[in-house]
């Protein structure tokens, strides 16, 4: 049985393309979408979408190819490029009756939400960032052996075939490598929770690793287009991240000054699952940022 987050509503709505969604939704008042990371689903907001929801009408949907989203064979780079998935998230707010609505994203979902800002700045408010710099800055950014950190990265833009074969063949070693790694407090994410992500993961290997792989190609052409052009996010943005750029050597801050003049920039002492490990402070965060 698939996990949500209780006292929340489970529905199937239309994004773009034809593809169906499975959402969360819950709460009353202006809407905020929050969009989940990698490897994860939805539940990923529990805490967090429950302090909203006494303020805001809050919608947690699965990414398109992931959790009980459905998975859209990639017959080409368009189809998990993040442009598509923002048009997702787009539709499946204007079906709950939402043209305007903020938007906040976790790793994966985060750079859904980048795109989202810049392909459709009329219809999000504010946008809130969890742990990510935008795609192109991303690729810029790793050098050398640290770059051993985002090995995944490398391995999943490889083309189709034997990225997903190997994960397939260790599917539960692979995706909980990044649940143990990455979480400062592996309390953070209960057994149950855990073992919902290890299933839903290891039933989307081959959407998961499309839409790595998209980041590795027709992404990096969306924003370098974005880059040329001069475009900025015009909307209010917030950023939470740990400090990966004293880690492998670049000003996180700036480089997301560069995309987005209206910048809160904040750095955590959480691990990356902050939104589990300290639902406190990320919803403090986004509070503040719905004030501006």
């Amino acid at each position: 049985m698939t996990l949500t987050i209780p006292g929340f509503d489970h529905v199937r709505l239309p994004g773009a393309d034809g593809v169906e969604l499975a959402a969360a939704v819950g709460g009353s008042g202006s809407p905020v979408v929050l969009l989940h990371g990698f490897p994860q689903t939805h539940l990923m907001w529990r805490h967090v979408a429950e302090r909203l929801a006494g303020e805001h009408t809050v919608i947690c949907p699965d990414l398109r190819g992931y959790g009980a989203s459905d998975k859209p064979a990639a017959t080409g780079p368009e189809v998990y490029s993040k442009r598509a998935m923002a048009a997702d998230v787009v539709a499946l707010a204007a079906a709950l009756g939402h043209e305007r609505f903020a938007l906040a994203g976790h790793d994966r979902g985060a750079l859904v939400a980048f795109r989202a800002g810049l392909d459709h700045p009329e219809t999000l408010t504010h946008l809130g960032i969890l742990d990510v710099v935008p795609t192109l800055d991303m690729w810029d950014v790793l050098h050398g052996v640290r770059a051993a950190v985002g090995y995944h990265l490398f391995l999943m833009a490889q083309p189709p075939g034997l990225p997903e074969t190997m994960i397939v063949n260790s599917a539960d070693a692979y995706f909980g490598s990044f649940l143990d790694a990455w979480a400062a407090d592996p309390a953070a994410l209960p057994e149950p929770v855990r073992a919902e992500y290890l299933r839903a993961s290891a039933a989307a290997v081959p959407s998961i690793v499309a839409d790595y792989r998209a980041s590795a190609g027709i992404d990096v052409t969306h924003d370098q287009a974005d880059r040329d052009a001069g475009s900025q996010l015009a909307m209010p943005v917030a950023v939470v991240q740990q400090d990966w750029g004293a880690q492998l050597g670049y000003d996180a801050a700036a480089v997301w000054r560069a995309w987005a003049p209206d910048l809160d920039h904040r750095l955590t002492g959480a691990g990356h699952f902050m939104a589990e490990e300290a639902p406190d402070e990320i919803a403090g965060a986004l509070r503040d940022l719905l004030l501006r």
